[in-house]
């Protein structure tokens, strides 16, 4: 029977190479590039914690070690800014490691997204859990992961998380094929297609990164083979369950998301989520935004 117990656990994979970032990820974890003054992987273990999720496995590679030093205490930069009174800074700095319990598994070869979510088996058992993508932000006031942890425990099954995109951007994406349930915000999904051509896509609803995952999800994976691009796709393992019952792991629905989403994965959106959070800050916008106007008056 499907497991209808509390989801407390969320897997964060961040195992990728960061190519699209090359140089500057040749030795720093594209996670850790900067939004501002914070690391894009503390936002999302933010919001891991903010739906109540206060147990995060980090799934990581080679060359990330330095994700596990920013959730680890700093002893000595810590006594330093105590010794100089600086109150602020020391909160800041200690506040990653009391985030949240932090673990960490590595995933040995980059195998696609379903072989890093494989990797949680051991950890998470037989418990459903969420999955967060590092490089997708979920703006706080938009309480994306708390209404699909609800879903989950009416429905059961998987959830996922879609986002309406124009056409000509569904082949970037894996989308859906949905029916509706009596709930506005609510589909119940029929297929998935990964990174279809535009003109096969079966709808404009598009995969985003946040997952709630019935626990069979790893009994699927095990048995599905490699996908588009040679890689475990997760996308794969989610169809096998759309098409079972409540018994087998089934069923998966999606939650409409229409809020406020930066993917960070890209140059040119991390760009924009930069100025977006600097123009958002009270400390930051005030100063930000004038000069931003002039800036863009002269161009």
């Amino acid at each position: 029977m499907t497991d209808f117990h509390s989801v407390t656990k969320a897997v964060v994979p961040a195992a990728g190479l960061g190519t699209r970032f090359l140089p500057a990820t040749k030795a720093t974890p594209k996670e850790m590039l900067p939004i501002v003054d914070k690391p894009a992987i503390q936002y999302v273990v933010e919001e891991a914690v903010s739906a109540g999720l206060l147990d995060v496995l980090m799934v990581t590679g080679k060359n990330k070690r330095s994700i596990e030093d920013h959730f680890d205490r700093a002893i000595e930069l810590e006594d330093v800014l105590e010794a100089k009174g600086d109150d602020e800074r020391l909160s800041k700095v200690r506040e990653p490691a009391d985030l949240a319990t932090l673990h960490y598994v590595r995933q040995g070869e980059p195998r696609g997204l379903g072989h890093a979510v494989l990797c949680a088996k051991q950890h998470v058992g037989d418990h459903p859990f969420a999955c967060l993508l590092g490089d997708d932000l979920i703006d706080q006031r938009d309480e994306l992961l708390k209404r699909m942890i609800e879903v989950r425990q009416t429905h059961g099954g998987s959830v996922i998380a879609l986002m309406e995109v124009p056409q000509e951007q569904v082949s970037l994406y894996g989308c859906a094929a949905i029916e509706p349930t009596s709930d506005d915000d609510v589909v119940r999904v029929t297929d998935l297609v990964e990174k279809p051509p535009a003109d096969e896509a079966p709808s404009n609803w598009a995969i985003i990164g946040r997952y709630v995952l019935d626990p069979a999800v790893f009994e699927v994976l095990e048995n599905t083979g490699p996908g588009r691009g040679g890689e475990i796709q997760l996308t794969d393992a989610l169809r096998t369950l759309a098409g079972r019952g409540e018994d087998e792991g089934g069923p998966v629905h999606g939650v409409l998301f229409r809020g406020r989403r930066y993917d960070t994965g890209d140059k040119l959106e991390y760009l924009r989520t930069v100025v977006k959070f600097a123009a958002d800050r009270p400390d930051l916008g005030p100063d930000f935004l004038p000069w931003l106007k002039e800036f863009l008056a002269s161009r």
